[in-house]
């Protein structure tokens, strides 16, 4: 850690609220290859989801966001939809830190798997997921979830469904 990390105010994590929705959209905007939603789906991941989703705050500024949810006919997993962190936040574990913070929580206790879809070249995220699993000893299993073809018209890259467990709380 250099020393002007070392006087930078820490990161705090928290449950995101329905008025982190527009941060939320501008910083998701700024991590590309993430694909942007609509600000109005933002505010809903905020609201609905905020049990099992996380804003990571900085000087009062959004520089991480995690949206993810328990699935709703399989209560035991938890599905992440998207990892977002700003630049300024980088090289500092905060993905890693920010699902953790998801999986200590009340909402997140009957959850032993971990489900997200990642194309084949984001690195990053296969990173982030396969440490993630190594780090809750468990098994990371993928598969094609979304072909390029035959879901998205040929207008998007394949989605590969990872399944991270059975995990223990």
């Amino acid at each position: 850690m250099n020393l002007a990390q070392a006087d930078a105010a820490p990161i705090i994590l928290r449950a995101p609220t329905a008025e982190d929705g527009a941060a939320v959209y501008e910083l998701i905007a700024q991590c590309p290859p993430l694909d942007t939603n609509s600000m109005y789906c933002n505010l809903l991941q905020s609201s609905h989801f905020s049990d099992t989703s996380v804003a990571a705050e900085l000087d009062e500024d959004i520089v991480g966001f995690i949206s993810g949810y328990v699935l709703p006919k399989q209560p035991d997993t938890l599905f992440i939809w998207q990892v977002a962190v700003g630049e300024k936040a980088r090289g500092q574990g905060l993905a890693s830190r920010m699902l953790r913070d998801i999986l200590q929580r009340p909402a997140c206790q009957q959850v032993k798997y971990i489900e997200t879809t990642i194309t084949p070249d984001n690195r990053a995220s296969w990173a982030l997921f396969e440490s993630l699993a190594n780090k809750l000893s468990a098994q990371l299993n993928h598969s094609v979830m979304f072909d390029r073809q035959q879901h998205f018209a040929g207008q998007h890259e394949t989605e590969m469904l990872v399944k991270i467990g059975p995990i223990n709380s």
